[in-house]
């Protein structure tokens, strides 16, 4: 069975091939994640590998060294306002937000002075930035959910040229969420706005042939996967890696703390579920989740189920289980096994050496559409970056309550999982 296993922070940690003991060692580790070599000019409080700031968008506290190249991506290659520069920072979706704010937050420390505005959301506003556009009238997940804010989104896409257009903004700077801020990109570049893209859209996944249009809108790419690179300069556009935003997040908790958090006892086999945070993540990944853990407490393979959840997020028949409300590194620390959905969240686990399942679970036309464009042979980003199957991977109708139950129940029966 694939699996994430303890060896320190890896970003795989020790892990078999599909079908394999869980014995071989995964190539993907924590130091992928990190630039190869310092920057010239290095944050005060980057002192190695061994140094940790606060979590991104922390009131008060460092944006982390990753963060702070981010800020100083574009430093040297543009003209210096004579007066303090006016940024754009555009986060559309949680996510977005979280990496923004820690952004935010390094981008007051290395340029005093700036005025920032923001697309963005309570990470962002709480690192300072004046948010002129709430991320929550446009966040959206996948092809078919996104019909419904289109009007939503040209209304703001033409507020923001006639912002480029007077001069409002001296750069543009952009945070994932490709399908609209290709079309920002490019209208900033129009009006002569300098564009700065961090997280990178992952167009070596799928079109790559977009390439070219990014390249005739960005500046500069902040990239956070350590191949990205060369990828991006192959099409044309300068790119530079910063490191992943998730090794400047505080460590984990204590486990023993952490299990006592969610009502874990000594020797309890806790199944930790994250069906993740937005509303159509939700809706589509945790009634399988859920009746996945049912299924395995009835069976006696689990002992105890923790959902990370968010402060609005809805579970219904999650009675028995614990929904964890708080940070998710609480359910990270404390499970021996996890089912999770695609995306961040699997690095997240394989940072924190939590064996998991992960799921993909999008609309059937998304799905669809998504077939014929995606050119990678995986959907987990724990397996892009170690270049091998090293978590099981669930998709489509496959992401069943027996086929999770099954899966994840190996990795809960394993002792010496975690």
């Amino acid at each position: 069975m694939a699996r994430v296993g303890r060896g320190g922070a890896g970003a795989a940690g020790r892990a078999g091939g599909a079908g394999g003991t869980g014995r071989g060692r995964a190539p993907a580790r924590a130091h992928q994640l990190r630039p190869r070599r310092p920057r010239r000019h290095r944050d005060r409080g980057d002192r190695g590998r061994g140094a940790r700031r606060a979590g991104p968008g922390a009131p008060g506290r460092g944006g982390g060294p990753a963060l702070t190249r981010v800020s100083r991506a574009l430093g040297g290659r543009a003209p210096v306002p004579a007066a303090p520069p006016r940024i754009f920072v555009s986060a559309g979706e949680p996510s977005g937000d979280l990496h923004g704010g820690g952004v935010v937050t390094a981008l007051r420390e290395t340029v005093p002075g700036a005025a920032i505005e923001a697309l963005g959301g309570p990470r962002i506003a709480a690192a300072g930035a004046v948010v002129r556009h709430p991320m929550e009238r446009y966040t959206v997940l996948g092809f078919v959910e996104v019909v419904a804010k289109v009007p939503a989104h040209l209304r703001l896409l033409r507020a923001l040229e006639r912002d480029f257009q007077a001069g409002r903004y001296d750069l543009a700077l952009l945070i994932d969420y490709p399908g609209f801020h290709v079309r920002v990109a490019e209208a900033a570049h129009r009006h002569g706005v300098k564009v700065l893209y961090y997280i990178a859209p992952q167009l070596w996944a799928w079109r790559p042939g977009r390439a070219r249009r990014f390249a005739g809108a960005v500046d500069r790419m902040a990239v956070i996967l350590p191949f990205e690179p060369e990828f991006f300069r192959r099409h044309g556009i300068p790119a530079e890696y910063v490191g992943h935003p998730l090794l400047d997040r505080e460590p984990l908790p204590e486990r023993e703390a952490a299990r006592s958090a969610v009502g874990a006892g000594r020797g309890e086999r806790l199944l930790g579920l994250f069906p993740g945070s937005r509303p159509q993540e939700i809706a589509r990944l945790w009634a399988p989740f859920r009746d996945a853990a049912r299924r395995l407490l009835l069976e006696g393979r689990c002992d105890r189920v923790a959902v990370a959840g968010t402060a609005e997020g809805r579970y219904p028949g999650a009675e028995g289980f614990t929904v964890h409300r708080g940070p998710a590194a609480t359910v990270f620390a404390a499970a021996d096994a996890a089912l999770a959905k695609s995306g961040t969240t699997t690095l997240e686990a394989a940072l924190a050496d939590l064996p998991m399942v992960v799921a993909y679970r999008v609309h059937p036309f998304t799905s669809l559409v998504a077939r014929r464009l995606i050119t990678v042979p995986w959907i987990s980003l724990v397996n892009l970056v170690a270049e091998r199957p090293v978590v099981e991977e669930l998709t489509q109708d496959a992401v069943t309550p027996r086929r999770l139950a099954t899966a994840v129940a190996q990795l809960l029966d394993r002792r010496d999982a975690r």
